[in-house]
């Protein structure tokens, strides 16, 4: 049991501690105040719920039916680059880096964006679904169960301390060359992961 929760950790851990939008975004919504944990928690239970339908067996499913990540692929690289666009906007007009300003975001607004940001990424299934499901469903039973668990206690772990820690460095930000700063990073962030989308949904269709 125990070793079943470590693997699963681990492997979670792997795969969600590293640069893309959806912690771009989780880091960005801390820094500025703005319905931060409300958006950790429905990562959290994103990616929750993506894990175990991954280990139920989803992966498989998704295997056979190529074309829902092809429809993901195209979905997610246009919203993407919509949104590093309006992150380059705000980094070049100093008047909206105002932590609040009444230009922020309303909670249905961060909550679809979550949403967007979450499911019409590709890679999103790939890593949680595709890997950690076809990792942990075939583990000896009821070890799948125990490594679901694992994988997602990475996912709260994670985004807790990304929330948290986001507004400790919120001082640091005072100054607006830093939300500059900030946003010029999520717009290049969002805009490198939406070509990657871009380049595999052409090599697919090559």
């Amino acid at each position: 049991m125990v070793t079943a929760v470590l693997k699963g950790f681990g492997m979670g851990a792997g795969l969600i501690v590293a640069i893309g939008a959806q912690n771009a975004f989780v880091l960005s919504s801390a820094l500025r105040n703005q319905h931060v944990f409300i958006v950790a928690a429905l990562c959290i239970l994103i990616d929750a719920g993506l894990i175990v339908a991954g280990v139920w067996g989803l992966g498989a499913l998704i295997q056979q039916f190529p074309a829902l990540l092809q429809v993901a692929t195209w979905g997610g690289a246009l919203f993407l680059l919509v949104y590093g666009f309006l992150a380059f906007q705000r980094a070049v007009h100093p008047s909206r880096l105002n932590a609040n300003s009444h230009t922020a975001p309303t909670l249905q607004a961060a909550v679809l964006t979550t949403l967007a940001l979450s499911l019409l990424n590709p890679h999103v299934y790939l890593d949680t679904v595709i890997l950690l499901g076809s990792i942990g469903g075939q583990l000896p039973k009821p070890q799948p169960t125990w490594f679901a668990l694992g994988a997602v206690l990475a996912s709260l772990t994670w985004f807790s301390l990304l929330a948290w820690g986001g507004r400790r460095l919120a001082p640091w930000f005072a100054n607006p060359h830093s939300w500059r700063v900030l946003d010029l990073m999520v717009g290049v962030t969002m805009w490198a992961i939406a070509l990657s989308l871009v380049i595999s949904g052409m090599s697919n269709i090559a």
